[in-house]
């Protein structure tokens, strides 16, 4: 009884450990591709928002979708809504409220960037202890056969305690890659954080030039001319182009 529940709870051990080491080469992957794609989204989306004529043609720039744009998006919408909008949500200087949105959209993009990262640092930090315990689990099968022999001669005591080590072994090769995987989009996703922040707070400084109004129709007509016109220098109050 003893023999199968070693057995049992050793390759069980094993088989957890490999599901693990799975888990952690597909997040790997997913993880890999995802930042790289934001990361060239936001790159794309952000020279042409740059290369627009002035604030209210940045509306009309379409790169696709990427975390700039849904943030650009977010504080267009708002600066519209506080135009018609008369609620508590949309309450208070235009700045605070445009502000806000962005601060919300950030948290909601961090979220989004974050999403299975625990699940690498569940598996770094537990992994070893799981290999630990098939091999402590097998040191004590070790233990019952030299009680049940009465020999602690090396074939008795060798193959068992050779067979538990193996658990600890796996164990740490599947937890090296998820801490290291770990550490390495943490500090990826905190650059792109640190560059989704920046360019809110440039789309509140735009915003502040123009009195945080966009004018109604000319966003596409603007657009237009900014692309046949190349990038400016910059916007006055009242939103007129200056070179």
């Amino acid at each position: 009884m003893f023999d199968n529940s070693t057995a049992l709870i050793h390759n069980g051990t094993l088989w957890l450990l490999g599901l693990f080491s799975i888990a952690t080469w597909l997040l790997i992957l997913v993880k890999g591709v995802q930042q790289t794609r934001v990361k060239a989204a936001n790159n794309r989306y952000k020279k042409a928002f740059w290369g627009a004529a002035n604030l209210n043609a940045a509306v009309a720039v379409d790169e696709g979708d990427s975390p700039a744009s849904r943030l650009a998006k977010v504080g267009f919408g708002a600066l519209r809504e506080a135009d018609v909008a008369n609620d508590l949500e949309h309450s208070g200087e235009r700045q605070d409220v445009l502000e806000r949105y962005l601060r919300q959209q950030l948290q909601r993009e961090r979220h989004s960037l974050d999403s299975g990262l625990a699940i690498l640092a569940s598996i770094g930090s537990t992994a070893p202890f799981v290999g630990l315990f098939g091999t402590v689990w097998g040191i004590m099968h070790a233990l019952h056969d030299i009680g049940q022999k009465g020999s602690a001669s090396l074939d008795v005591v060798a193959g068992p305690i050779g067979d538990a080590l193996i658990a600890t072994g796996i164990g740490i090769a599947v937890a090296v890659p998820a801490v290291l995987a770990y550490n390495f989009f943490i500090r990826r996703l905190k650059l792109i954080g640190a560059d989704l922040e920046d360019f809110a707070t440039e789309l509140v400084n735009l915003a502040q030039r123009s009195q945080f109004r966009l004018q109604k129709g000319s966003a596409v007509q603007n657009g237009a001319s900014g692309k046949e016109s190349g990038a400016v220098k910059g916007v006055s109050n009242n939103g007129e182009v200056f070179a």
